[in-house]
């Protein structure tokens, strides 16, 4: 098993027009596999905060209430990635009668991802193959080979099956067509945000999970990006959840900065694996066919 130190870290700026209340979602979660964490939060001016972690999934919350003038957000963080790898043909899908209840909430549609409508879709795409991680990988190379990645394509509003009528998008739009037909075929998914090494230009990333065997795991239909390098920040239904800046008042964005480089001594990956990837331990109770 390759464990990985990354540093990384966030700047974003703004000029507050109103009085406005920020909740932001941009510090690494603390999961049993994010080793040796360590971190600062800078905000200019110095603003009392407000904080908030979710039990169990570990999303991060800071909130503060800024006045007219600028504002800068700073965050950089240490920490050592220690990935769990499987055999993509050793993990097969979890029937629906054990699947834990506090996950059945991912096999619903959401604002982002009316997997609803897109139900006969995927079950004519990818209905008839082999259940299991096998079914999921499909899943992303139909994204990587049907739908462009094209900056500008979409916007914060739109929706999976818009994603599909458009076939273009950028990682948040695959993220969610990948979650919609999951949840389409009865396999829980769900949104996550994250640091990603070999992501060029650097940004704020975004992948998806689906629950197999008991296990989260991880995938990506961009292939931007290596999964046995992405430090996660939060997780939800959608995007609508876990957006690293939400503002409530009047702002002006400037632009945002993202590093994530191998700390000093950290060995370097080889190329893409074939891997499952996983940062999640598996739930209690769970099975698997």
């Amino acid at each position: 098993m390759t464990t990985v130190r990354y540093r990384l870290g966030c700047e974003l700026s703004y000029e507050v027009k109103a009085p406005t209340v920020f909740i932001f979602n941009l510090e690494v979660a603390r999961l049993l596999r994010h080793h040796g964490l360590v971190e600062r939060l800078t905000v200019t001016p110095d603003l009392p905060r407000r904080t908030y972690t979710v039990p169990d999934i570990q999303n991060r919350y800071v909130s503060v209430s800024a006045q007219p003038g600028p504002l800068e957000v700073v965050y950089q963080a240490d920490v050592t990635l220690d990935v769990f790898r499987a055999d993509p043909a050793t993990i097969g899908e979890t029937p629906l009668d054990a699947i834990p209840l506090d996950i059945m909430p991912f096999l619903l549609p959401s604002r982002f991802v009316p997997s609803d409508r897109l139900s006969a879709f995927a079950c004519r795409e990818f209905g008839d193959l082999p259940k299991g991680h096998g079914r999921v990988t499909a899943i992303c190379n139909w994204l990587y080979d049907n739908i462009d990645y094209r900056r500008g394509s979409s916007n914060e509003q739109t929706t999976a099956d818009e994603s599909l009528l458009l076939r273009a998008g950028v990682c948040r739009d695959f993220a969610h067509l990948g979650i919609a037909f999951c949840r389409a075929l009865n396999i829980p998914a769900r949104f996550v945000s994250c640091y990603a090494y070999g992501l060029e230009p650097r940004d704020f990333h975004a992948v998806f999970e689906a629950y197999l065997g008991g296990r989260w795991w991880l995938f990506d239909g961009t292939r931007q990006a290596n999964l046995d390098g992405l430090v996660r920040i939060g997780v939800g239904r959608d995007a609508a959840e876990i957006a690293f800046a939400s503002p409530f008042g009047e702002i002006e964005a400037g632009p945002v900065k993202i590093t994530i480089d191998h700390a000093d001594g950290s060995p370097e990956l080889p190329g893409r694996t074939t891997d499952a990837i996983s940062t999640e331990e598996p739930a209690p109770h769970a099975g698997a066919n």
